[in-house]
């Protein structure tokens, strides 16, 4: 595919504004370092960005913690509950 229209181009950064925002607001990883992980040349997986294991996501604060889907299903109601 060739993007020859200078619009295409502009709409894709702000699509990718918009990913970058949301991973800053549900994360603990600043915009700046999901950018530099985004765009990290040396990491590249089929041309486009890293690939975190679950412990490195945790260290730069993508996720809280790594654990079964049970873990998940138990914080779920853990968070429901904190609603109630």
């Amino acid at each position: 595919m060739v993007l020859g229209v200078p619009q295409t181009l502009e709409y894709l950064e702000k699509m990718q504004d918009r990913i970058v925002d949301f991973v800053a607001k549900n994360s603990n990883l600043p915009p700046d370092r999901f950018r530099t992980l985004l765009n990290n040349t040396g990491e590249l997986v089929l041309d486009i960005g890293s690939v975190l294991d679950g412990e490195k996501a945790v260290e730069e604060g993508l996720i809280d913690k790594v654990g079964s889907l049970n873990d998940a299903i138990e914080a779920l109601y853990d968070l429901i509950d904190e609603q109630e």
